[in-house]
């Protein structure tokens, strides 16, 4: 896996700090691999990292989310502000805070694509330790979300995939 920066430096300048993502799949027995993307801040933002959390936790409540709450299926609520488009090997995610196109590896794009949708997690939980571009390890992700439920530190979506027409 790697990391990708989603931001440019100016953004610093705020308290959300530089933002960043991360893609991986899961393979569980007997069933189709699925993808997920986690959008974090490295907590660099100019108030600090708690600051920083507070503003990713009202950023992720303006898209109609819940820190903490159930897994959303943004196909049958209304009102979730997150659009991704796959295509050619390239993700687009759009949030109300963030526009971000990134290189997805093929296996991703497949299970984007058998699925018809990804696992999105906001998290509001920053994460210095996964720098924009870096290479991050299985056991880096799992360690991010050890010791915790893992619905507690973010908002989950189950985002519909969107491809170009044409």
């Amino acid at each position: 896996m790697t990391s990708s920066n989603v931001v440019s430096e100016a953004r610093s300048a705020s308290p959300l700090g530089t933002l960043s993502m991360v893609l991986w799949t899961t393979a569980p027995d007997d069933a189709p691999a699925a993808p997920y993307l986690m959008v974090y801040s490295l907590g660099d933002g100019s108030e600090g990292p708690e600051a920083g959390e507070e503003a990713m936790r009202a950023a992720v409540e303006g898209m109609g989310l819940t820190v903490g709450g159930p897994v959303v299926d943004a196909s049958q609520k209304s009102g979730i502000d997150a659009h991704l488009l796959v295509e050619a090997q390239q993700a687009v995610l759009t949030l109300p805070f963030l526009k971000v196109q990134t290189s997805v590896p093929a296996e991703w794009e497949a299970a984007a694509r058998e699925l018809g949708h990804v696992y999105l997690i906001c998290s509001v939980r920053p994460w210095p330790e996964a720098v924009p571009g870096g290479a991050l390890s299985v056991e880096q992700l799992r360690s991010f979300f050890a010791g915790e439920d893992p619905l507690a530190g973010g908002a989950h979506v189950v985002l519909p995939v969107r491809r170009l027409q044409g």
